[in-house]
This record gives C-alpha cells, sequence and structure tokens, in this order.
C-alpha cells in the first residue's frame, strides 16, 4: 500500500454506542488498520448496559447493574441514583468489578434501600456518553388483608356479586375463583369473572349457596399465589306455604349492567397494546350480549370471550380508534353501554441523529425529530450535559436541528438526542467529528481476485479519510479510469464489474485522493472458465430395497484442480459419507450410490459442483417405489341378507398409483384361516358392495395392487353372519357320456360347501327323449353322478339339474343335450360291423408344396354315415416306384391321423422324384371306416444324396487319385459332380478354393494334378442334378516328397464331416518350410516293410471274425409272425379297425390282420422312428380325452434280409 501521511492529528473521533427503549444508534468507529498507524483518541463508547427495568426477584441470587464502555483514553465510570451522585465502591456490600462501570446487589438483605433509578456516565477527557434510566425494583410480597367477611345473603332470582380485590403485585397478575377443596368455580352465561377478578351472578339459584368461595391471586414472575379469605353465599328460596306453582318461580325482568356501572365510558391504549372491553349484565331470562363498532364493523381480527360478555381486540392500531357498543337483551328488553377508544403512541423516530466525520471548517447539521401520541419533548444535551450548561459561540438550536457553523477539532462532541412524551422515552446519541486525515487505504496490497467468466466480481478499496476521498480505477498501469456500462464504482470505494468477460483479465490500481494526499493499491483479476454440470440427473423412480445410481458430471476450470469440490445434498441437508460398513451413501466418479434405499431416502438430490469463485447445482427427484400400503379402517355397512357394504382407506402407494384393490373373506365353517379372493375393484374406488352366499360366517380383508406388486393385507373386518337362503345357481359343467350300450352317465360339478346357502343340499336330475314327445323323468340325488339306463343306443336327450336346499329351490336350470351310448362291438367281418363310419371322403386331391412335402384335402364325410362320434381321418400312403428307374416296386405303407372334423392335411417326409399313393379314411370310438379311392401322385425333381464313398486311392509329389460312389437317392436325373479342393495347414489359415465341375455323371474318378509337395490339401464333392447339388463330402491328405510307387493304402487320409467348403477364396497361403514329415512313404515303401505286411493281415483276419459273429447273432434273433405277436399282445381298440382297402396287396404269404393300423407286409427297422405331426403338421395338435396324442406317423422299409421283424411306431407326445 502507498500512503501519504499528514502530520501528527490532534483531533478526536469517537464511538458512542446508546441502547434506547427501542433503538440502538453505533457511532463512528476507528478501525484498527488505521489505529495501527496513528494514534487516534476516541470518544467514550458504551458497550453493555441493563435493560430498563431490573426486578430484584427474590429467587436470584444477585442483581448485576452492568455499565461497559471503551474509549481512548481508558474511560472512567460514574452513576447516579435518584439524579444524586451514587458512589458503589463506598457500599461495601456490592460487588464492584476493575476497569469496569458494572456493580453487583447482592440477594442477601434488605434490598428496599436499592430501589430507584440509575444512569450511567461514562468520561474520559473527550467527552462523556450516558446511559438510559435503569429502574431497580423490590417487589413487596402481595397478600389479601386479613378479614372477616360476612355471609352474603340473597334472594333466589336476585343479582349479586363477589368482591375479589386482588393486591397489588409484578404483573401480570392471574385471578382464579376456586372451593376450598381447588376446584374451579363453574363459569357460564349466568355466572362470569369480570377482568378486575370480580365474580358476577345474573341472577341467583339455589345452588349457589355454599361456604367456601375464595379469590386466589397469582403473580407468575415472582412464583407467588396468594389467597384471599373465603366467602359463603346464602340463596334463600321462595316460602314453602305458597302454592307449587309460585314456589321456586324466578320473576322475569329486562337486563341492567352489573359492569360497566355508567352508561358511557372512554378508553386510552398504547399502539400495540391489547383492547379488552367487557360487558357483565343481570336480568332474568339470562341476557345475551352483542358488540358492535359504530359506523363500523368490528376489525377482522377481534374475538369474542368469556361467553360473549368480552371483546378482545389484539395489538391495537390507529385504525381502531372510535366508538363501540355492547347491548345485553333478553325477551323484557335490552341495555347498552358506549366505549370510546383513543389509541396513543409512545415516541417513534422521524429523524433519528447521525454521526458524522466532518472536517475542520465546514459547517455541520445535527437533525432529530420523533412523532408520537402526545407529541414528544425534545431535549438535546452534549456530552451528557443540557445544551444550557455548555454554551458554544458557534452552536445554533433552529426547533429539531443543531448547527455548528465554521467547526474546529475542539467541537467534536457526543450530542444526545431525547424524544419522549408519557409512554416513553426515546435516546439516541451522535457522534461528532472535526478533523482533517490524508487517505488511509485499508485493504491489502496485491490482492487476487478470481471471478468466473458471465458473473459478477467485486474488488474493494476499503478507504478512511477526512474530508472524504475521491475514488479512482485503472488498469494495467493505464493513467485513464476505467468505466464503461459494465464497470461501477461505489461509495465504499469498491469496483464492481457485471458479467466478466476474458478480456477483463488484468492488474488493477485503486487510487484514493483528498485535500491531505492520496493513496493507491493493487488489485490482480483472474477470470476463469464457469463450473457447469454438463451430466445432470433426471428424476428417478426406484423400486425399495435396490441401489439407487445418481450420476453427476461436472466441468471447471482446470487452475481449481485442487479447489474443486463435488457434493450431494438431501433436501438442501449436506449428505455425510463416511464410507464405513453402515454407511448406506458412496459417491464414485460423480456418481451417488444408495444402498437398500427406502422410504426416508425420498427426496430432493442435489449435486452441487463447487469452486473457490462459482458454483452450479442440479437436482432430481427420487421417488421410492413399494407396494401400497395396507388399506385402514375397514368398515361394514348397509347389512342386507345376501349383500354388503365395505369401505376402507386407502394407504400410502408410495408413487406408484394403486391398480386395483383385492377383497378377500374368510369364513369359520368350512376352511376356517383360509382366505380366498372375493373380489377386485378399481385402484381409484375405496368402497365396494360384496355379493354373498347364505349361512355363512364372513370376515374381510383388502389389499393394494400396483406396478411393484401386492400390498400386505388389512386387519380384518369383524365377523358378518348372513342368513340360510335358497341357492343362488345350479350345477355346471355337465357332462353326458355313454360309455356302455344303453347306459347314459350324466355327471357335473358339484356347488361348492359355500355355495350350499344352507343345510340339506340336494340335486333333482331331470332328462327326456329330444326326439319324441314325453314327460321329463325326475330323481332326487346327494351326490353329484347320475346314470340313466335302458337307453337306445346313440340317441339325443335333454338333461337339467337343480339344486335344493332346505330354504327351497335355486333357479330355474338349462337344458344341456348330450346322447346314450354307442353300439357294442362284435368280431364280425368288415361288412357286418355297423358301428364304424359306413362311407369313405370322396374328393380326394393332392396338391404339392415342394419336393418332399404335399397338401391333401377331401370332402368331409356326412355326420348320418359316421355312426358315432367323429374320432378324425387318418391318411395312407406308401411310394410306388422312383421316377429314375421305370421297375415299379411297392414301399412301406404311412399313417398319420389328425383328429377332428377335418378337410385338408398336410403330409410330409415324401421322397423327391417319386410315384406315390393314397387313401384317405375316417374313424370314430370303434374303428376305421372304407378308404378312399387310392390316389397316385409323382413328387418333383430334389438335390442328390450325399455320396456314400469317397476316398483318396493315390497320392504322389504332385498328384492325388480321387474314387467315388454315386448317390443311393439321386432324387432326380444325376447331371454331374461339383470337386473342389484347397490348400490346407496347421493354423486355420487355408489357400485358394479351386473347383472342377464334371459334366459325366458316369463319372466316378478323377486325377488332380499339379499339387504342391508335401502339402496337406482338402478336397470337397457334391453330386447335382438340375434342381442343384447335394450335401458335401470331404477327404484329407498330404502329399509326398517324392514320387513313389502306386500306393493304395489309406495312410495319411482322414475322413472328415466338416461342413461345406468357403464360398469365398481366402488369401493364399505360404507354405511353411518343413525339415521334417511325419510320413512313412517319404523314406521309402512302406508297404516293402515285413512288420506292415503283417500287421495289415492281422487286422484283415480281426475285421473278418467280428463280420462273422454279428452275422450269426442276427440270424439268431427270434423271427415270429404277426399272428404270433398278435396272440400275445391283443390291441382291443385296433381289432375293430377296417384296413380292408389293403388285403389286395402283400409281397408276404402272411396276409396283415384286418383292423392293423400298419402295413405288416414289409419287415420294419426296430430303430427307424417315424416322422411327428408336431414337426410336419400344418394342424393343431390334438389329444384324447386320456390326455395321450393321437397323431401318428409309421414308416416301414425294406431289407433285403429274409427274417420277419414286426415293430409298433408311434409318435411320441
Amino acid at each position: 500500500m502507498r500512503m501519504q501521511r499528514s502530520p501528527e492529528l490532534t483531533a478526536v473521533l469517537g464511538l458512542i454506542t446508546c441502547i434506547c427503549v427501542f433503538h440502538t444508534t453505533t457511532a463512528i468507529d476507528i478501525p484498527l488498520e488505521v489505529l495501527s498507524h496513528i494514534n487516534i483518541e476516541q470518544l467514550p463508547t458504551i458497550t453493555a448496559q441493563s435493560p430498563s427495568s431490573l426486578i430484584a426477584f427474590p429467587f436470584d441470587e444477585s442483581f448485576p447493574m452492568t455499565c461497559e464502555a471503551k474509549g481512548n483514553p481508558e474511560p472512567e465510570f460514574r452513576w447516579t441514583k435518584n439524579g444524586q451522585e451514587f458512589d458503589p465502591s463506598l457500599d461495601p456490600r456490592l460487588m464492584k468489578e476493575e476497569n469496569s462501570g458494572t456493580f453487583v446487589i447482592p440477594n442477601n438483605g434488605n434490598l428496599t434501600e436499592y430501589q430507584g433509578t440509575y444512569r450511567c456516565y461514562v468520561s474520559n477527557k473527550l467527552g462523556t456518553a450516558i446511559s438510559k434510566e435503569i429502574e431497580f425494583i423490590v417487589p413487596h410480597v402481595p397478600k389479601f388483608p386479613k378479614e372477616t367477611l360476612d355471609p352474603v345473603v340473597v334472594e333466589e332470582g336476585q343479582p349479586f356479586t363477589l368482591k375479589c380485590n386482588p393486591p397489588k403485585g409484578i404483573p401480570p397478575l392471574q385471578i382464579y375463583w376456586m372451593t376450598i377443596n381447588l376446584q374451579h368455580i363453574e363459569q357460564d352465561e349466568r355466572v362470569s369473572m369480570g377482568l378486575n377478578g370480580d365474580l358476577y351472578f345474573s341472577h341467583a339459584v339455589e345452588k349457589d349457596s355454599r361456604r367456601d368461595y375464595c379469590c386466589f391471586a397469582a403473580f407468575p414472575r415472582i412464583r407467588t399465589i396468594v389467597q384471599k379469605t373465603a366467602m359463603s353465599v346464602i340463596v334463600q328460596t321462595k316460602k314453602s306455604d305458597m302454592s307449587p306453582e309460585s314456589a321456586n318461580a324466578i320473576l322475569e325482568r329486562k337486563p341492567s349492567l352489573l359492569t360497566p356501572s355508567t352508561a358511557t365510558s372512554e378508553t386510552q391504549l398504547v399502539k400495540g397494546e391489547d383492547l379488552k372491553l367487557e360487558c357483565i349484565a343481570e336480568g332474568f331470562p339470562t341476557p345475551q350480549v352483542e358488540w358492535v363498532k359504530i359506523g363500523h364493523q368490528l376489525p377482522i381480527k377481534a374475538k369474542v370471550e368469556n361467553h360473549g360478555k368480552l371483546l378482545l381486540v389484539p395489538r391495537v392500531e390507529q385504525e381502531d380508534s372510535g366508538k363501540y357498543m355492547c347491548k345485553a337483551k333478553n325477551g323484557l328488553g335490552e341495555a347498552v353501554h358506549y366505549f370510546t377508544l383513543k389509541v396513543e403512541e409512545p415516541p417513534e423516530w422521524v429523524i433519528e441523529p447521525e454521526s458524522q466525520l466532518s472536517m475542520i471548517g465546514s459547517d455541520v447539521l445535527i437533525k432529530c425529530s420523533a412523532s408520537g401520541t402526545p407529541q414528544p419533548t425534545i431535549t438535546w444535551r452534549v456530552n451528557g450535559e443540557l445544551l444550557q450548561g455548555a454554551p458554544a459561540p458557534n452552536r445554533k438550536v433552529f426547533d429539531d436541528t443543531i448547527v455548528l457553523r465554521n467547526a474546529k477539532a475542539s467541537d467534536s462532541a457526543v450530542y444526545q438526542c431525547e424524544a419522549s412524551n408519557k409512554h416513553g422515552t426515546l435516546l439516541s446519541n451522535a457522534n461528532i467529528m472535526i478533523m482533517n486525515l490524508s487517505p488511509m487505504i485499508l485493504t491489502k496490497e496485491g490482492e487476487d481476485y478470481s471471478a468466473v467468466e458471465g458473473n459478477g466480481v467485486m474488488m474493494h478499496c476499503n478507504v478512511f479519510s477526512s474530508p472524504p476521498s475521491t475514488i479512482t480505477w485503472s488498469k494495467d498501469d493505464s493513467s485513464e479510469s476505467v468505466e464503461g456500462p459494465r464497470l461501477t464504482i461505489h461509495d465504499n470505494g469498491s469496483l464492481e464489474i457485471y458479467s466478466v468477460e476474458k478480456d477483463d483479465t488484468g492488474q488493477y490500481t485503486c487510487l484514493a485522493k483528498n485535500t491531505e494526499g492520496s493513496s493507491a493499491v493493487d488489485a490482480m483479476l483472474y477470470v476463469k472458465d464457469p463450473t457447469r454440470i454438463v451430466v445432470a440427473q433426471e428424476d428417478l423412480q426406484i423400486l425399495i430395497g435396490t441401489t439407487a445410481q445418481l450420476s453427476c458430471l461436472a466441468e471447471y476450470d482446470k487452475s481449481f484442480s485442487n479447489d474443486f469440490e463435488l457434493l450431494w445434498e438431501k433436501d438442501d441437508m449436506k449428505i455425510a459419507l463416511n464410507n464405513t460398513e453402515n454407511s448406506r451413501y458412496f459417491v464414485e466418479d460423480g456418481i451417488l450410490q444408495i444402498i437398500n434405499v427406502s422410504h426416508r431416502d425420498q427426496g430432493v438430490y442435489t449435486c452441487v459442483a463447487r469452486t473457490p469463485v462459482d458454483r452450479d447445482t442440479a437436482s432430481a427427484l427420487l421417488m421410492v417405489l413399494d407396494v401400497p400400503d395396507a388399506p385402514e379402517y375397514l368398515v361394514l355397512s348397509e347389512h342386507k341378507s345376501k349383500s354388503v357394504k365395505l369401505k376402507w382407506i386407502p394407504g400410502d402407494d408410495h408413487n406408484s398409483s394403486t391398480t386395483e384393490f383385492i377383497i378377500e373373506y374368510e369364513e369359520s365353517q368350512w376352511e376356517p384361516g383360509n382366505w380366498k379372493e372375493l373380489l377386485r375393484v378399481p385402484g381409484n374406488h375405496n368402497s365396494a358392495v360384496l355379493k354373498l352366499h347364505g349361512h355363512v360366517d364372513y370376515r374381510f380383508r383388502v389389499s393394494g395392487l400396483n406396478a411393484v406388486g401386492r400390498g400386505l393385507p388389512s386387519e380384518p373386518t369383524e365377523r358378518y353372519k348372513t342368513p340360510p337362503a335358497a341357492p343362488d345357481k345350479n350345477p355346471e359343467n355337465i357332462k353326458i357320456e355313454g360309455h356302455l350300450p344303453h347306459e347314459m352317465d350324466i355327471n357335473w360339478e358339484p356347488l361348492l360347501p359355500i355355495e350350499h346357502n344352507g343345510p340339506g343340499l340336494e340335486y333333482k336330475v331331470s332328462y327326456r327323449r329330444q326326439d319324441v314327445e314325453e314327460d321329463w323323468k325326475e330323481h332326487m340325488v346327494k351326490r353329484h353322478s347320475f346314470v340313466v339306463k335302458n337307453t337306445p343306443t346313440f340317441m339325443p336327450y335333454e338333461i337339467k339339474i337343480q339344486a335344493r336346499n332346505h330354504q327351497g329351490w335355486g333357479p330355474e336350470p338349462k337344458i344341456v343335450t348330450g346322447y346314450s351310448g354307442e353300439d357294442s362291438f362284435f368280431w364280425t367281418c368288415p361288412q357286418e360291423v355297423s358301428s364304424v363310419p359306413s362311407a369313405a371322403p370322396e374328393d380326394v386331391a393332392v396338391e404339392g408344396l415342394n419336393s418332399s412335402v404335399v397338401k391333401v384335402s377331401w370332402t368331409r364325410v356326412h355326420k348320418d354315415k359316421l355312426h358315432g362320434h367323429l374320432g378324425g381321418y387318418r391318411i395312407n400312403w406308401w411310394r410306388l416306384r422312383s421316377l429314375v428307374a421305370s421297375k415299379k416296386s411297392h414301399g412301406d405303407k404311412h399313417t398319420l391321423t389328425f383328429p377332428g372334423d377335418q378337410s385338408h392335411a398336410t403330409v410330409p417326409g415324401l421322397t423327391p422324384f417319386s410315384e406315390y399313393s393314397l387313401i384317405v379314411m375316417t374313424f370314430n370310438g370303434r374303428g376305421n371306416g372304407p378308404g378312399s379311392h387310392p390316389l397316385n401322385f409323382k413328387t418333383p425333381e430334389g438335390v442328390p444324396e450325399k455320396n456314400p464313398v469317397f476316398r483318396v486311392t493315390d497320392v504322389q509329389k504332385h498328384t492325388v487319385s480321387l474314387v467315388w460312389a454315386p448317390p443311393l437317392e439321386p432324387n432326380g436325373i444325376l447331371t454331374g459332380y461339383l470337386l473342389e479342393y484347397q490348400l490346407i495347414n496347421d493354423t486355420e489359415e487355408v489357400g485358394p478354393l479351386q473347383t472342377v465341375d464334371i459334366s459325366n455323371p458316369d463319372t466316378t474318378k478323377w486325377n488332380l494334378r499339379d499339387l504342391e509337395p508335401v502339402s496337406k490339401y482338402k478336397f470337397y464333392l457334391r453330386s447335382c442334378t438340375t434342381v442343384g447339388c447335394g450335401p458335401v463330402v470331404s477327404e484329407e491328405c498330404t502329399t509326398t516328397l517324392e514320387t513313389t510307387s502306386t500306393l493304395t493304402s489309406t495312410l495319411g487320409l482322414s475322413k472328415s464331416a466338416s461342413p461345406s467348403p468357403p464360398s469365398t477364396p481366402r488369401s493364399p497361403v505360404t507354405k511353411p518350410t518343413r525339415s521334417t514329415i511325419g510320413l512313412a512313404s517319404i523314406h521309402g515303401g512302406i508297404s516293402t516293410q515285413g512288420w506292415f505286411i503283417g500287421l495289415m493281415c492281422a487286422i484283415a483276419l480281426l475285421t473278418l471274425i467280428v463280420l462273422i459273429a454279428c452275422f450269426v447273432n442276427r440270424n439268431k434273433g427270434g423271427k415270429y409272425s404277426v399272428k404270433e405277436k398278435e396272440d400275445l399282445h391283443p390291441d382291443v381298440e385296433s381289432q375293430g379297425m377296417n384296413d380292408d382297402t389293403f388285403c389286395e396287396y402283400s409281397d408276404n404269404d402272411e396276409k396283415p390282420l384286418k383292423g392293423s393300423q400298419h402295413s405288416l407286409s414289409r419287415e420294419i427297422k426296430a430303430g427307424d422312428s417315424g416322422d411327428s405331426l408336431v414337426d410336419y403338421g400344418d394342424e393343431d395338435v390334438q389329444f384324447n380325452e386320456d390326455g395321450s396324442f393321437i397323431g401318428e406317423y409309421a414308416g416301414r422299409k425294406e431289407k433285403r434280409v429274409s427274417a420277419e421283424i414286426k415293430a409298433t411306431i408311434q409318435t411320441p407326445a
């Protein structure tokens, strides 16, 4: 800091602080920085003083009379008591503190002598400060006088008053009327206590007679309660010789006021006090009191208390002034009283004198004015003395203003202005300092300021001088003052820059100058990048008990790397992160994790990114989701015989709206303790009418359901038992079945026990033929089944079932239709079987879907030809020949079953380029009907099967020979082969794929040339038709190092089942240099080695032995005829099937048994399985009544062995 000092000062600068009744002012204070450079004397200033009233409560140990002050030189203290000098040091009982004006009055003797009004004077050679007046009050113990009170005798119906006359004491005063046993006297419209403590009786009644009316006066500030002598009241009733009508009769009379006793009264209050007006009237009947304000409405804040007898207006204002009226009236008349209210005010400052620092030779004006009602009186003092006692030639007083002309340093003083009226006093001190002082900049030199771009900054320049200095700011040693719309120099010298820019960075200089000199100080401003939250957490909904993650990512100026903080707050309270095991809050990389979220974690979370110069915040609402709380306060209403209304109050839905309320019931008879669902209502309902069954003892509970789940159930209601009633419903799900001829079984679902509605439940079964006119036949049963005997075969019946209990019948039942049993089955020729279908499907057609799947359609068999319930349709087909060869050769018969009423089906698994024949038949519960006329169709050409043989026969240095066999099923006309090969190695890298297109289908051998020596190759072969090429077979081999004699062994060859070669060639592979090759053929012909020839002979011999053993074992497998198998395992269901369509065809001498589901003319490989309808069919999977899958697909293949093996193949369910 640079400063020019003036000559040593002789002027005085002081500070006076005066705490007045309602106001406090602070004088000019000399900063410590100034005092450290210049020794400036200060006026005494009172820093602490006692309140204006100090009450000596008896329970306090001592009473400090406080007066503390500061000044330079050190001030001295003196006291006055009641306007007279008082020296506390002369009284040995008073405790005095050193360097302080405070003294303490101990509570150890008679305090009355210390009672009075005190004032503290603080003085040094520069002036005197005074405290306000302090009144020390020594309360006496209030007491009621000892007196003997005569009984109050009053006639019944007359008014009377019990006087309290409480003693005086420290307010507030509280009065109670009680009995000698401390029971409160009951107060009402007839009996009430007035503001003065008297107890008023509007009219006497007999029960008012008692001997212990006691008035208690309580003084809470001195913790004292005193009691008045008990008073006795005697109420004289009417004479007993009067008639009963006149006895105990009270004469009616119009109201009159017990208080106030005059017609009008006037009340004066100080602004802010409470207005209390009362009117207590006597009369019979008891009068009612009304309150009005003449010409206005009662104030809004007005209240009527004490049974209408007291009008209370709290904290009155000037506008509450005016005339009020109370009116007491009954049926006989009225009485009124008028109150005039005047609201006065204690003194209030209009212009309070201010402390001033003025230069020598100037004119000083000190103003002081106050308002109040009545108008306050203004009294001036200087250094505690009245102006008349301290005259000054250059001082003049004009009304409310003091003028000091051509002020000198010696005119520095403390001026006191006192404004007072009867309601209070205001005292204010003004320090008037006259001096000259060159500027002293109190702000440190070289201060660094940091501001954020776009925000504002304040650079300080705190100057102390007299006269006031002119402050200018410049930048970067420029002589010109900074200015502009974004810059403001405040009165205190600070420079404020709004919306800081990067260009504002630099060094700033504050220059303070007055008539006595100048001073300057430098400051540096750095403009920083703003702190911004770039990734803020959005509002989040989290499931209770899970972990919540709140993200926050901020950008900030890199210079604050060590000072940047990222904090989290919840509901404006900082979250404490203690990182202990018990803590549920963790912050990592700006992500706040809340473990095991609970309901108390719900709230607004704020991310605070903070640097020393700015901050940014982002808030998000975390809502905790949970199942709804249990509903409360369940109430049953509107009780009826079969219904009741249930109401409830929903529980908290925990931020997920309740979608449903689930109402459950529990009954005490059938399943006590087992709660069952009764009803669901929408989540916006809180009541429901429950339909009930009769003769059930219910209780209910409710639970809420929202997106989170189902909440806990409520507490159950009280029990509600419904009376018995007739059944509400009849049995359902009636089933009519004919298991045996001439019988009809009727079954139904019985009513649940709770549906009985009363005791004695039974069922009436009614039935009749549908196709004839006959009456209903009825039977009463208690079980839930009934068998009708001697019914015609497969005839329709009408059936109805009605429930009944001891209370009556259920509703009229619905009629259902069923059939009696079908004919029995006898083993006869097909022509004699009348129970199986008698007609075959017609218009059978085939549509090819692809080379192996066809769609078969037909016309349904008429229901009259079914002779029973339709079971479905079966399709039988077999292969006649391959279209490649002209010779016909019947293949195995295959069957697919399609349950239900179908008109088309899909047949899969056909061999391409073949001719087939098929028939379609229907079946019922007794067996198959006749088959349709055989329909021949052809399948289109497909791709060939895989080649069964593919081998490498000769491997040389640059050539390889390949041989193969054509596919067993070409599935069309063979057009040739596709041969491909490529170089491979052990690193899964391959060379380019080479292709050889062989167009001659008769070719079965090929030689490949120009191969690399000692290299591994892979070969791929596929057979082709005009449709395309079939699956691939592959082989691998390694070429030799040199050309050798032909070797037809398979050394170094491996057969691979790998997929087709890649379609796109890969980059050529550089062949590795091989130092050693692990092939025997490289070192010479291995076939010339003796050990190798012996090994090969041994292998061939073992192979021959194994083949012979397998052949013998296979021929030993028992061959038995179809007839023998069926005798051993008869199939009851299959015996009724008509399969005579196939009687005309069989290559076996042993004909198939009629009714068999499969053609037995060819042997079946035991391990083969048929194709599943689920895999190939285009219909829904259906099941029999016993749950078994009835679709089947059976196939047989021819064998060249003479053994006959019969196997039944069924598709698994």
